[in-house]
């Protein structure tokens, strides 16, 4: 049996986790569909979950499609647990992203759109609640090509639209108006295609133009649309066939040695670590042995997949498979297991945390349970990152939003029985090199106390591109682990840059090394004092890299900026308008609906919460606002600056003595 492993991804509200009830229905998978306003759905299963009525953590249910073996991976759609999303990303082979049909493409919509473009994951589009009141099937095509992509292909039109009796209608391969158009979007990625369709070469049915409809969604080069109700039940088998027919099965390697990507951890009823994974390659079996993060190694003691209407645990698990494991009590969210090959998305899609907060306490007794207790919460979202606040002894975490404080504290009440408060949430900035600089410090000089050489050099990278680590010397001209060592010290380094925020966007080349080759006493000994070590590196990589970031002109601090949407009634356009640009906010575009305004732009996430606020007041508390990150700008004024957690080089006497302290 093949298996098809694809995750539900949305804009928050838009349907996913009643889609995905009405999936495991028709799939046979359930009994009776769920709701999410009575908290009876499969995926949502937390507390918090039911009584919030949104989804918070990624869940995993299974159904059989004929001969089809279909994981179907359900997402958060609030922006504040995108880090979800991310981690899910890195396990589909494709995915449903899902719109309603009164709302259009909204803000994380396209964003997320734009990941799985980058990451070429075969995608359907899906427009849900056609049977709400306001459906516009017209525009959100229209939206659709617009805000997404116009390589589309709508495979059924509605009727009724708006109503409970809203209905899908199925285009066909022998209707000429549709297949001609099929062929022209086709076409745009095979030229070949289109003049043998307009001089009849292809047979009457059509097999080579559903080959190749098939074999470019697959490609993720054309995303057919279906309109339905996942309340209704309208349109659901369309979808059903087009997840059979149009997302490929895993093609990974059930005869390599057992491999594979983690991408959830979550804790038993007992306290021990289950871990989700995807299996890459082999088959993997209870009592196995394996290692993980390079080298710690775990014995597995159960396994139980997912597939088919059940989910019950089994000897093993085998290559295209979700699993969960137990016994692997240090395994982390994103760690690859076993010896296979490693082929997960490892680099991050999505920007990090814009906003951080301290949390303590309120029980000053419970310091070292909370420290525990975020702790386990860090294994299940590494993205919360927790840092020490080195003024206060308290601890930092980040935050996508403020839905996201709410729920952690919520957690740390509920599953740990700890009562927190969180001081006033801030922006996280970032730093970027301001140019080109290079800096070198030679084994023996005066100035340098390390035994090994290092030159570096600094200098801006595209926008995005987070920390680029290359190489000018000759390949064997320095030890594997000393490049290593560098390597990680550049990393570290980078994550507290001259002003405490991180450097982004920043490539660091290695141009110069050199080091003293291991040495002993005639007794055999190793002699540290004339032997170059990791550590010498580790040290003074630091140094260099301090160094060179200043002769690159510093760093320049950048703010996070989001894109809003803010929906208020006409009658209060007028004050909401004019508090914009006092919060930072730059107007972009204004529709206006029946009585109704849509507004949209940009604004400092720093004076975002301040907006959500006052809103309320300005619009008798009708009006809501959404936000996605859109990118970092430059700050204007003066630099807000961040205490540094560690050691710091661009202090060198202070960087030095700490050393020495240590």
């Amino acid at each position: 049996m093949s298996t098809v492993n694809f995750g539900i991804l949305a804009h928050v509200d838009a349907g996913k986790t009643s889609l995905t009830e009405r999936l495991l229905y028709s799939g046979g998978a359930i009994p009776e569909i769920g709701s999410v306003d009575q908290g009876t759905t499969q995926t949502d299963t937390l507390e918090l979950e039911r009584r919030r009525r949104i989804t918070i953590k990624s869940a995993v249910a299974s159904f059989a499609l004929g001969d089809t073996s279909v994981n179907v991976i359900d997402t958060p759609g609030h922006p504040d647990f995108i880090a979800e999303v991310e981690r899910v990303l890195s396990v589909l082979d494709g995915a449903v992203l899902v719109m309603s049909a009164v709302e259009g493409v909204q803000a994380q919509t396209r964003l997320l759109h734009r990941v799985l473009r980058r990451l070429r994951i075969p995608t359907l589009l899906f427009v849900n609640k056609i049977d709400r009141r306001g459906a516009r099937p017209a525009f959100v095509l229209a939206d659709i090509a617009d805000s997404l992509t116009a390589d589309t292909v709508l495979v059924g039109t509605v009727a009724d639209a708006g109503g409970p009796d809203a209905a899908v209608v199925p285009h066909r391969y022998d209707d000429l108006a549709y297949t001609t158009g099929l062929a022209e979007v086709l076409a745009e990625h095979d030229d070949k295609l289109l003049p043998a369709f307009v001089d009849e070469r292809l047979p009457a049915d059509r097999p080579e133009l559903r080959r190749q409809f098939a074999d470019q969604v697959k490609r993720a080069l054309v995303h057919p649309v279906y309109f339905g109700s996942a309340v209704t039940g309208a349109g659901i088998a369309e979808l059903l066939s087009g997840i059979k027919d149009f997302l490929p099965a895993s093609e990974d390697d059930v005869s390599g040695p057992p491999a594979g990507t983690v991408f959830k951890v979550e804790r038993g009823a007992r306290g021990e670590k289950i871990a989700y994974v995807r299996m890459r390659s082999g088959l993997l079996r209870v009592r196995d042995r394996l290692r993980y993060r390079g080298c710690v190694e775990g014995k597995v003691t159960a396994i139980e997949p997912f597939g088919g209407a059940a989910t019950r645990r089994r000897d093993g698990v085998a290559a295209g498979e979700i699993a969960k494991l137990w016994g692997l009590p240090g395994i982390r969210v994103g760690d690859t297991i076993g010896t296979g090959p490693e082929t997960a998305r490892d680099e991050q899609q999505f920007p990090p945390p814009p906003l951080e907060a301290v949390v303590e306490p309120r029980v000053p007794e419970q310091a070292a349970a909370l420290r525990s207790a975020l702790d386990q919460l860090a294994e299940q979202d590494p993205l919360i990152n927790l840092r020490a606040d080195p003024r206060q002894g308290a601890t930092l975490i980040s935050l996508y939003g403020e839905v996201q404080k709410e729920v952690i504290h919520a957690t740390l009440g509920a599953e740990y029985g700890i009562d927190v408060a969180f001081r006033e949430t801030v922006a996280v900035h970032v730093e970027r090199p301001a140019g080109t600089g290079s800096s070198l410090s030679v084994l023996g000089e005066p100035d340098n106390p390390f035994l090994a050489t290092v030159g570096l050099r600094v200098e801006r990278a595209d926008v995005g591109a987070d920390v680029e680590i290359g190489l000018e010397i000759e390949l064997g001209a320095l030890l594997p682990a000393f490049v290593r060592a560098v390597e990680e010290a550049v990393r570290s380094t980078l994550r507290e840059g001259a002003h405490g925020w991180q450097v982004i966007d920043c490539r660091v080349t290695l141009t110069h090394s050199g080091y003293l080759a291991r040495q002993s006493h005639s007794a055999g000994t190793f002699d540290k004092s004339m032997s170059s070590t990791a550590g010498d590196f580790r040290n003074l990589t630091p140094l260099v890299l301090a160094t060179a970031l200043s002769e690159a002109g510093g760093t320049v601090v950048c703010e996070p900026v989001h894109w809003f949407c803010l929906e208020a009634p006409e009658d209060a356009l007028r004050v909401v308008s004019s508090a914009l640009p006092t919060h930072g906010a730059v107007l972009e575009t204004l529709t206006r609906k029946n009585s109704w305004c849509l507004l949209e732009g940009t604004i400092p996430v720093v004076r975002m919460q301040h907006l959500q606020r006052q809103l309320p007041s300005f619009t008798s508390g009708k009006g809501t606002f959404e936000s996605v990150f859109h990118h970092y700008r430059e700050v204007r004024g003066p630099l807000p600056r961040r205490e540094r957690a560690g050691s710091n080089p661009f202090h060198r006497s202070e960087y030095l003595a700490n050393l020495r302290r240590r």
